[in-house]
């Protein structure tokens, strides 16, 4: 019940039944001793509705009480309602150490639940959420998959989350940033993002920038760089001092050191390529058969075999095989025994 409608009622009763007693009853007075005290003389009607002015003020202070709570109860559903905003919003944007104090029970276990949860809203996800925060930053994942770019700064966000590293590449992709504002500031970037960068950029900088930036190589930056070599277009000449320290800074196997000897042999000098390999393959096992293939995809049997000669009788078993059918006059592709 409202509390003003009950006031009403209240008074109403009140003043009808202390009217009744006063017109139909008795218009007399009386007085009460209270532990000796003697009171003045009040009206029977007085005294009649005295009580049910006091369980009034009671039952007002009771429920202005028990509504106090509600209140209170009230706030701390809404709070933390939208301490679940924020959470649904934190976990829609993959943020990591994620933790929100919840007042009540319901909201508790929803709230850890989402916590520990990453959410991935569907590309086919339109509808409108009825609250603004959640559609705001829903409008703004659905435009950075689609290419755009959007300000994610006040959320505060590292440079290693998935949505920021997305929103960069959008940036370079737009021609907002360069590949050099990117790679000049490493700190500022997440790594993956540099590496991919740098992919880009080694296909037409010069080899100074490129050793710069150079600790942003990749396996995929490494063989760009080598196609460079000599080449028709965007040629790059490259000392095999610098690209022996390119190799050493990537951990290749074997078949990835052939390969590299394939795309070098596309436009590099033969001395050089010769020479390149057998300096890998005195500092990396993995790059001794690289080294032969080398050999024999020049021509260069005679050292091939001397090699292969002084080597164990168990190792590099293809190359041996390819050997022998060379020393009895035939000939095959060096690439079919790879």
């Amino acid at each position: 019940m409202h509390l003003k409608k009950y006031t009403i009622a209240s008074f109403l009763l009140i003043i009808l039944v202390g009217w009744y007693v006063y017109a139909f009853v008795t218009q007399g007075s009386m007085s009460i001793d209270i532990f000796g005290l003697v009171l003045p003389p009040l009206s029977i009607a007085a005294l009649v509705v005295l009580p049910m002015v006091l369980l009034y003020v009671a039952s007002v202070l009771h429920m202005s009480f028990y509504s106090l709570m509600g209140v209170l109860k009230l706030r701390k559903y809404e709070k933390d309602h939208e301490k679940m905003v924020d959470s649904i919003i934190d976990a829609y944007l993959g943020k990591e150490n994620r933790f929100h104090s919840f007042k009540t029970q319901k909201y508790k276990l929803l709230g850890s639940l989402v916590d520990n949860a990453t959410i991935f809203p569907t590309a086919e996800f339109n509808a409108e959420v009825d609250n603004k925060k959640i559609n705001d930053v829903l409008n703004i994942i659905s435009s950075i998959r689609n290419g755009e770019v959007a300000d994610l700064r006040k959320y505060s966000l590292p440079s290693s989350n998935a949505i920021v590293i997305q929103n960069e590449r959008n940036r370079y992709k737009k021609g907002i940033l360069s590949a050099e504002d990117i790679l000049s500031s490493p700190n500022r970037y997440d790594t993956s993002l540099c590496k991919e960068v740098y992919v880009d950029f080694v296909k037409k900088a010069p080899l100074q920038t490129i050793e710069k930036y150079k600790n942003a190589l990749t396996k995929e930056a490494l063989f760009a760089i080598l196609s460079r070599i000599n080449a028709n277009s965007d040629t790059l000449v490259v000392s095999n001092e610098v690209l022996v320290s390119l190799f050493k800074s990537m951990k290749l196997n074997r078949n990835e050191y052939i390969d590299a000897s394939k795309t070098l042999a596309k436009a590099m000098l033969p001395e050089q390529r010769i020479k390149l390999f057998e300096i890998l393959g005195n500092d990396d096992e993995a790059a001794v058969e690289a080294y032969l293939f080398t050999l024999f995809d020049l021509e260069m049997l005679t050292p091939a075999k001397e090699f292969l000669d002084a080597s164990a009788s168990d190792e590099y078993a293809r190359f041996r095989a390819y050997s022998a059918l060379r020393a009895s006059g035939k000939y095959f592709d060096i690439n079919l025994f790879i």
